[in-house]
């Protein structure tokens, strides 16, 4: 086998040897030394050969643009390799990545250039052409064979990696492998490839997995014919597919290629086996490349990141990248956040992405995604060291709390809310020896220890061939989750027209009841928290015209803590949050009550008191497990805070819509409907069931609310 492996790589042509991508053209050479070739890698990624500068400039950067020719009119500047966005350093002949800002691609632009920003010197650059076919992943045929072997169409991700979807094979013949050669056939004289896992062995049982496998060292798709499921033992083609040059002739190189992968073999923790929620990290100079693989839904993120404190898991403070890859347009994002509080980002206060809270300050530089058999995949890139004051560093020397969510995305692709995070303290070493702590597929449970993936040693360029990389950082086959049944709703029984009798209304807050409580109720996504009307969450409401109803408010007094903040208020808008709406929004937004206008004409909320939450039992079932809403209420706690409750106190007329909402001031998606009618017939039907009422003292029953 060593023999039939040497003879094949003597024998391979080297015309691609050193394949780059699609070369656009030399930096023109112009100032401080400035000189190299510009490929491009993929559609939204440049890579720099032999590339000098000389350092000396006083605020020089990476930029492209949109111009004829570069100048700093419609100009954008790139972080540097390392995601950088400090002046460029002295460079010696070396091989870097670049990546364009989310949302542009090469097609967007017309230029490269480094150019000085202190005194709008263009020192080095190249036209990039509208025709630029930049390189894509290729689909080649899918397998059938014998032995049960099938899959869908191979992908041939780069010119290293072969991506094979829903690969099947029945794991009965002795010595079977993964097989690649020249020509379009099978031999002897071909060499076997590693597994998704690194392994030479014998393979297992594969039922419609997708696996994705690298090609080992400096052999690429260029060299050889084609792909086969081969039993080496008995010489027999179990299966196999012709990797046609033609159609491999505009493939992305590889990263090994590129001389950017991690210095080190992976790392790997399960954060959450249902979701099969895994982070895979290598520290890469004085940089960390991380990957983070689960299970998500349509419209879901997955986020990870360093705790906002040193001696335990804390989610307020904290530094993480949340990420999610687009199922219609399979466009993967990282987006770096700080955790200001434990709410969804309101104005620079919440969960906020960093470039909402200050300009220039995410430090996150996306490397690749995928949309793997459902599986979202994203692959980033952020410095050790803290970038700005939003950031938190990554230690290296010592075990460090980090932390975790899953949760929906809301309309602004931001942050909602999470259904799974972190629970306890979990620490991570980031710089220790590799370790992969997580699932090897079905049949080798008892070799999960510390084997990580399988390392080569390939030349990049500029550098020595000894220094050991790994080509990319592959997905590992996990857990399949149980089913997710497709959200009913719950059966949450509106509030009649003719109840309570004393029109006492008591909004406090609590839960989103998971799947199948607010999102699934109103179509929106939540952020963990909504109203609760008289114990019930998010009932609709019924009221009718020349009735004066009172709501007895429990939403939190703070302003400073916004996620303990909900100042209550009825309008006729069906999303809320109206502090936070731009001038254009507020114009078509109507309050019925719940503020007052101050003489500047700026309007106050004051339907505020003490926060009353009703509290989930934290030693119990999720609230996805609950056949009931009803069930469900029956394990809720009311908690409620020292201080007072708010009033706020109205008579819908004439002039009040049919619809209108019940919504907080300062949040987005918390409150629902309230049906108004201009009468009732009280005795068509009893009460459906009995509200536990609050006797208000005198004095506050006249009064709109009780913070002044």
């Amino acid at each position: 086998m060593r023999f039939a492996a040497f003879a094949l790589l003597l024998c391979i042509g080297v015309s691609r040897a050193h394949y780059l991508g699609k070369e656009i053209g030399p930096l023109s050479e112009l100032h401080h030394g400035v000189r190299g070739r510009v490929f491009a890698v993929d559609s939204r990624t440049l890579y720099l050969h032999d590339f000098h500068y000389d350092g000396e400039g006083p605020a020089a950067y990476f930029y492209v643009g949109t111009s004829k020719s570069p100048t700093a009119s419609g100009s954008l500047r790139l972080r540097d390799e390392r995601g950088s966005t400090t002046p460029l350093r002295r460079y010696r002949g070396e091989g870097i990545t670049l990546s364009l800002p989310d949302g542009k691609t090469l097609r967007d632009v017309s230029w490269f250039s480094v150019w000085c920003d202190e005194y709008s010197v263009n020192f080095g650059s190249v036209d990039i052409p509208r025709s630029l076919e930049y390189p894509k992943p290729a689909k080649v045929a899918a397998l059938r064979g014998v032995h049960g072997v099938s899959s869908d169409a191979i992908v041939v991700v780069d010119a290293q990696t072969l991506l094979i979807p829903n690969f099947s094979y029945d794991g009965e013949a002795p010595d079977a492998k993964f097989w690649v050669g020249r020509g379009d056939k099978p031999s002897p004289q071909g060499i076997r490839i590693p597994d998704e896992n690194g392994k030479e062995s014998p393979l297992r049982k594969y039922d419609r997995k997708t696996i994705v496998l690298t090609l080992p060292g400096e052999l690429t798709v260029f060299d050889i014919g084609h792909f086969a499921v081969w039993c080496e033992a008995f010489t027999v083609n179990f299966g196999h597919v012709v990797l046609p040059r033609a159609t491999l002739v505009n493939v992305p190189p590889s990263l090994k290629m590129l001389g950017v992968s991690p210095q080190s073999k992976l790392n790997c923790e399960v954060l959450h086996d249902e979701l099969a929620f895994e982070v895979r990290w290598a520290i890469a100079g004085d940089s960390i490349v991380l990957q983070l693989v689960a299970k998500l839904e349509d419209g879901e993120y997955m986020s990870f990141g360093v705790s906002g404190v040193d001696d335990h898991s804390q989610m307020v403070g904290g530094d993480v990248a949340v990420a999610w890859v687009d199922k219609t347009t399979l466009k993967g994002f990282s987006e770096d956040y700080y955790l200001d509080a434990k709410s969804q980002c309101a104005g620079v206060h919440g969960s906020c992405p960093d470039h909402k809270i200050a300009p220039n300050t995410n430090s996150i530089r996306v490397l690749n995604a995928a949309l793997v058999n459902g599986y979202s995949i994203v692959t980033y890139q952020r410095p050790l060291k803290a970038s700005d004051f939003l950031d938190r560093p990554v230690y290296t020397n010592v075990s460090q709390p980090i932390i975790w969510a899953i949760g929906p995305l809301n309309s602004k692709q931001e942050v909602s809310y999470h259904h799974h995070f972190t629970k306890g303290d979990k620490f991570i070493e980031f710089g220790r020896p590799p370790l992969w702590n997580c699932p090897m597929p079905e049949g080798e449970e008892e070799h999960r220890t510390s084997e990580p993936i399988r390392q080569e040693k390939p030349t990049r360029p500029s550098e020595s061939d000894e220094e050991d990389v790994t080509a990319v950082i592959k997905p590992n086959p996990v857990p399949t989750p149980r089913p997710t049944a497709k959200v009913t709703p719950w059966e949450i029984p509106g509030i009649q027209c003719y109840e309570p009798p004393d029109g006492v209304f008591y909004a406090q807050m609590g839960p989103t009841g998971g799947k199948q409580g607010y999102s699934a109720i109103t179509g929106h996504v939540g952020w963990g928290i909504s109203w609760y009307i008289n114990g019930l969450l998010i009932p609709e409401i019924t009221v009718v015209r020349g009735k004066k109803y009172t709501f007895v408010v429990e939403g939190g007094t703070d302003p400073e803590v916004p996620a303990r903040y909900h100042p209550f208020y009825i309008t006729n808008d069906p999303v809320g949050g109206y502090y936070h709406k731009t001038d254009a929004e507020k114009k078509d937004v109507e309050i019925y009550a719940g503020v007052r206008r101050l003489r500047n004409g700026e309007l106050l909320p004051n339907g505020v008191g003490r926060l009353c939450n009703w509290a989930p039992d934290s030693e119990g079932p999720e609230a996805d497990e609950y056949p009931s809403f009803g069930a469900y209420q029956r394990s809720l706690t009311l908690v409620c805070e020292e201080g007072n409750p708010g009033v706020v106190t109205w008579t819908p007329d004439k002039n009040t819509p049919d619809t209108v909402y019940y919504q907080c001031f300062t949040h987005r998606y918390l409150g629902w409907k309230i049906n108004v009618v201009d009468e009732c017939d009280a005795t068509e039907a009893e009460e459906s069931r009995v509200v536990e009422t609050l006797a208000l003292p005198g004095d506050l029953l006249g009064e709109e609310s009780i913070q002044h």
